[in-house]
């Protein structure tokens, strides 16, 4: 079955490293024809230039801006973004992209794996004209019609849309310059939804200007603007809305410091970078968004990329750097590299910025943290148990 050609674009801003990490798990694709657009700070274009990419110079804090700047560019009739913080597994953007095969679909979305790379952080959702999410069952996947005052919520790491269509609406709305933005173009674009479970990302969370590394935030000032604009285009900004808003986060605010990341005085002041934040949201110009122009340069096309074969590198904890030597050796290969501890230890997987997948953990150790904290097995059943987890998402034999 031939794959329809596709953009994807990666906003950066402040982070080189997660860019270029990000990147090189772009080149693990098994879609044969797509290309790359990176918007970026000088540091991340410097990061990045010998990849075979459209770029983009934009230093500017608003996604919104920077994701429309390289929407203009992209040439393909279907564009994915995914964060620079994150990495795909390598089926991702083929089964991303699949849904649009029905020419009804507006919008697709896939599922998004947290920090220790096992556990979920987003699965499926409807966002509200209240900015209000509500859990999804979406089963195996499928293509899900919005309802009234609801759409389906693409998540920003992981979606796609069809171009002309995200391109007639205005693209993203720079009101938004965090927070907010995709649920905003979901409502806008309304109409069939492809959400497909197995079209995975990692995505880590990494220290940016509007939080640290440990999730603690620095300023919530966006979070109350955003939320300010979006119920100016979708619904009222009411006393009750705000309160709602104050509400989740301050119990946000105080779970950190009752975890000892934050002193009280430190909450009290990010409290009111939120109601600064709301003030702002209220106050800003929203002028009506009109289409944006359509006259993209031509397609170039990230080399390289297509189905390839995978390998399982497995071994003890005391042998580590020899499996990592053997991942890097094995070029042209979808690589995992599984490493077992004689603990208990709780699994992560990882990608490594030499082009590798990397699982630790102890041998009794769990994977899924909603199972046992211990479980008894032999190293080649565990291995075997881990890599017909991953098998779903990538290659692991030739």
């Amino acid at each position: 079955m031939s794959v329809a050609p596709a953009s994807v674009v990666v906003v950066s801003r402040h982070r080189p490293q997660a860019l270029r990490r990000c990147l090189v798990s772009l080149t693990q694709q098994d879609h044969p024809a797509f290309e790359v657009i990176v918007v970026a700070d000088p540091a991340g274009l410097a990061a990045v230039q010998d990849f075979v990419v459209k770029s983009l110079g934009f230093d500017t804090p608003n996604i919104s801006a920077a994701r429309n700047l390289g929407l203009c560019r992209a040439s393909a009739p279907v564009v994915a973004f995914i964060d620079d913080d994150a990495v795909a597994e390598p089926s991702w953007l083929t089964r991303l992209v699949a849904g649009f095969a029905d020419l009804d679909v507006l919008q697709a979305t896939g599922f998004v794996r947290g920090r220790n790379g096992i556990s979920y952080q987003w699965r499926a959702s409807e966002v509200d004209r209240q900015g209000q999410d509500h859990l999804l069952d979406v089963g195996t996947g499928g293509v899900f019609d919005a309802t009234p005052g609801r759409a389906i919520k693409t998540q920003g790491t992981n979606c796609a849309f069809r171009r002309s269509a995200l391109l007639a609406i205005g693209g993203f709305d720079p009101a938004y310059r965090f927070y907010l933005d995709e649920a905003d173009v979901n409502l806008r674009l309304g109409g069939r939804t492809a959400v497909e479970p197995l079209a995975q990302v990692h995505h880590g969370y990494l220290a940016s200007a509007t939080r640290r590394a440990d999730r603690v935030p620095l300023s919530l000032f966006q979070i109350g603007a955003s939320t300010a604009v979006f119920l100016r285009r979708h619904a009222r900004p009411d006393d009750a809305a705000w309160q709602r808003l104050q509400a989740e986060q301050t119990a946000r605010v105080a779970a950190h410091r009752r975890a000892g990341r934050l002193q009280g005085a430190a909450e009290a002041a990010l409290l009111r970078t939120l109601a600064d934040g709301w003030a702002d949201g209220l106050a800003r110009d929203l002028p009506d968004l009109t289409a944006l122009p359509d006259a993209p340069p031509p397609f170039l096309a990230l080399p390289g990329t297509g189905p390839r074969a995978g390998l399982v590198v497995a071994g003890r904890s005391w042998q580590r750097a020899r499996l990592q030597a053997a991942a890097r050796a094995a070029t042209g290969r979808i690589v995992t590299v599984i490493c077992l501890a004689p603990t208990m230890r709780a699994h992560r997987m990882q990608f490594h910025p030499d082009g590798y997948w990397l699982q630790t953990g102890g041998l009794f150790g769990r994977s899924d943290r909603d199972t046992s904290r211990f479980r008894l097995t032999t190293f080649r059943r565990r291995v075997a148990t881990e890599t017909a987890r991953w098998q779903q998402f990538r290659p692991v034999d030739g």
